[in-house]
C-alpha cells in the first residue's frame, strides 16, 4: 500500500488529537524556562573608562624614559592590580561573596573577583608615522567589574579605577626616578673611571715624555740634525788636524829667539865675502871684519845654552798661537762631538723605545677616548632623565585620564531573562511539535473513514459522526474556558515580568513610539 500525501485538514485533525501533546510539553519547558530566569540571580556591571593621553611636549623636545607600549604598561598594571594581596584587600573591605567564604578557600574567591573584573582595550585605525602603514593604535580602556549587588559593584569598580591610575602614576615616576638614579650613578662611576685614566696618562707621559709617539718626528729631526752636526763636525775637526800639522811642521823651521850676534855674524861674513871680491886681505876694513869675526865667534862659543828665555821670535810666537788655537777648537770639538754623540744615542734609544712606548700608550688613549665617550653620552642621556624626571613629576607626560567614571548599574547586565524566556518558548514549541509527532507516528489507531478505506482497500459505504451530548459540551466548553483563562494569566505573567525584570513597560512604549513611523 502506497502512503498518500497528508491533506490540510489531516494537519488539523493531527492538531485537534494531539493538542494536549502538544501544549504540555511546550508549557512545562516555557515555565521551566521561566523558572531559570526568574531564579538565575541578577548581575549588575559597572565599567569606567580610561583615555591613554599623550605627553603634552613633544617628544622631539622631551623623551619619556618610560619604556614599552601603553599596552604592555596597561598589561602589567593589570597584574599588579589583581595580585592575591590587593583583592584580598578589596574583598574583605566590600565583603565581596559572603556567600563562599565558607564553601571555597581564599584563591578560589580571588580567582573568581579575577573572572569578575574585566578590562577591553579601545584601538583606532591610525597610520604609523615612520613607516607610512595603518597600524591599531589603543587610545583608551574600559575597566569593568561584575556583581550581585548595583552600589558595591560600582564603588568596587571605583576602587579598581583609582589604584590603575594611582599605580600608573607610581611606576611612572618610579621609572623616571630609577632611570635618574641609575645614570647618576653611572655617570659618576664613569667619571671616576675617566679621572684614573686621565692620571695614568699623566704618570706615563711624565715617565716617557720624550718617547712618546708625538715626540717620535721631533726625536727623527732631532736625529737627523745630530747626524748632520756631527758629519759638519768631522769635517772641521779633519781639516783642523790638518791645519795642526802643518803649523807643527812651519813652527819647527822657525827658531824660537832672535840673536843679534848671529845675525851680526852672518852680515860680516857677508860683507867680508863683498870686501875681498874687491880687495886683498891687508885691506884695513877687510881686517877689521875678521876681527869683529872672531870677537863674536868667541862670545857665542862662550854663550851658555838650556835657557828659560821665553820665545821673542814674533813669527814662532804667532805661529805657536795659532797651533795653540786649532789645538783647543780641535779640543772643543771633540768635546761637543762626545756630547752630540751622546744626545744622538740618546735619541736612537728614544726612537727604537717609541713603538714599545706607543701600544700601551695607544691602550691608554683608546680606553680614555672610549671613556670620555660613554661619560658624555651618560651626562647627556643623564640630563634627559632629569627633564624627563620633572615631566613626569608635572604630570605633563603620558597619562591615564578617566573619562567615563564608573556609574550605578540600572538594570542588570544579566541574565538576559528576555532571551532565556524567547529561547524557552522556542525550545517549549519545538519540544510540544516533537512529542506529538512521536505520538501521532507511533500511533497505529484510526482515526478517520479514509484511513479504514486504505487500511482495508474496500470501499467506505457509511460514517457515523461524533455524537456530543450536554456532558460533552459541558466538559468542552470547560476545557476552552481553563484554556483560555491558563492563556490570559500567562499573557499577564509575561507582561509583568517583562515590566520589573526586562524594562519598565512606559520606557518600551516610549522607545516603541520613536521608533514607529509618525502618522
Amino acid at each position: 500500500m502506497e502512503d498518500t500525501p497528508l491533506a490540510l485538514g489531516d494537519y488539523v485533525d493531527i492538531l485537534n488529537r494531539r493538542k494536549w501533546s502538544l501544549i504540555i510539553p511546550s508549557v512545562l519547558v516555557v515555565l521551566v524556562a521561566g523558572l531559570v530566569a526568574l531564579l538565575l540571580p541578577s548581575i549588575y556591571k559597572s565599567s569606567a573608562t580610561i583615555l591613554i593621553e599623550e605627553q603634552d611636549i613633544p617628544a622631539d623636545f622631551v623623551m619619556s624614559t618610560v619604556t614599552g607600549y601603553a599596552e604592555q604598561r596597561i598589561q602589567s598594571t593589570q597584574q599588579r592590580i589583581m595580585s592575591t594581596g590587593r583583592l584580598v584587600e578589596i574583598i574583605n573591605r566590600f565583603n565581596l561573596y559572603p556567600e563562599y567564604k565558607d564553601r571555597w578557600t581564599t584563591e578560589e574567591i580571588v580567582e573568581k573577583m579575577r573572572e569578575d573584573i574585566h578590562l577591553d582595550l579601545i584601538s583606532v585605525d591610525t597610520i604609523d608615522r615612520r613607516t607610512g602603514r595603518p597600524t591599531a593604535a589603543t587610545i583608551a580602556f574600559t575597566l569593568s567589574y561584575e556583581g550581585k549587588n548595583a552600589a558595591t559593584v560600582q564603588r568596587v569598580t571605583d576602587t579598581l579605577v583609582s589604584l590603575f591610575l594611582s599605580e600608573n602614576l607610581e611606576v611612572r615616576k618610579r621609572q623616571t626616578t630609577e632611570t635618574t638614579e641609575f645614570l647618576k650613578e653611572e655617570t659618576d662611576r664613569v667619571r671616576a673611571q675617566l679621572a684614573e685614566l686621565e692620571e695614568k696618562i699623566t704618570t706615563f707621559k711624565a715617565q716617557h715624555v720624550n718617547a712618546l709617539p708625538e715626540m717620535l718626528q721631533v726625536n727623527l729631526q732631532s736625529l737627523n740634525s745630530m747626524e748632520t752636526n756631527l758629519q759638519r763636525m768631522d769635517d772641521q775637526i779633519r781639516s783642523l788636524r790638518e791645519r795642526e800639522g802643518y803649523l807643527e811642521t812651519q813652527l819647527a823651521s822657525i827658531p824660537k829667539m832672535e840673536d843679534p850676534q848671529k845675525q851680526r855674524l852672518k852680515a860680516a861674513e857677508i860683507e867680508l865675502v863683498n870686501l875681498r871680491s874687491k880687495f886683498t886681505d891687508d885691506y884695513p876694513d877687510v881686517k877689521k871684519l875678521h876681527l869683529e869675526i872672531d870677537e863674536l865667534k868667541k862670545r857665542m862659543a862662550n854663550k851658555p845654552d838650556g835657557g828659560l828665555e821665553q820665545p821673542d821670535n814674533t813669527a814662532y810666537i804667532t805661529l805657536a798661537a795659532q797651533l795653540s788655537s786649532t789645538r783647543a777648537e780641535i779640543k772643543s770639538l771633540l768635546q761637543q762631538k762626545t756630547a752630540m754623540m751622546e744626545k744622538a744615542e740618546d735619541y736612537r734609544q728614544r726612537i727604537e723605545t717609541t713603538p714599545k712606548i706607543e701600544q700601551t700608550y695607544n691602550a691608554l688613549l683608546v680606553d680614555r677616548n672610549n671613556t670620555q665617550a660613554k661619560y658624555e653620552d651618560l651626562l647627556r642621556k643623564a640630563m634627559e632623565a632629569n627633564v624627563a624626571l620633572g615631566l613626569e613629576k608635572e604630570q605633563k607626560g603620558e597619562r591615564f585620564t578617566l573619562i567615563d567614571p564608573a556609574r550605578l548599574p540600572e538594570k542588570p547586565f544579566k541574565p538576559n531573562r528576555l532571551a532565556i524566556g524567547l529561547i524557552g518558548v522556542v525550545l517549549g514549541i519545538g519540544a510540544g511539535v516533537g512529542f506529538a509527532a512521536l505520538r501521532e507516528f507511533s500511533d497505529q489507531s484510526i482515526h478517520a473513514p479514509q484511513d479504514l478505506a486504505r487500511l482495508s482497500n474496500l470501499p467506505l459505504l457509511v460514517s457515523i459522526p461524533t455524537i456530543m451530548t450536554p456532558s460533552d459540551r459541558r466538559i468542552r466548553n470547560r476545557k476552552r474556558m481553563l484554556v483560555g483563562l491558563v492563556c490570559v494569566l500567562t499573557c499577564v505573567a509575561g507582561i509583568l515580568a517583562f515590566h520589573f525584570l526586562v524594562m519598565d513597560l512606559d520606557v518600551f512604549w516610549a522607545k516603541l513610539m520613536r521608533r514607529l513611523p509618525p502618522m
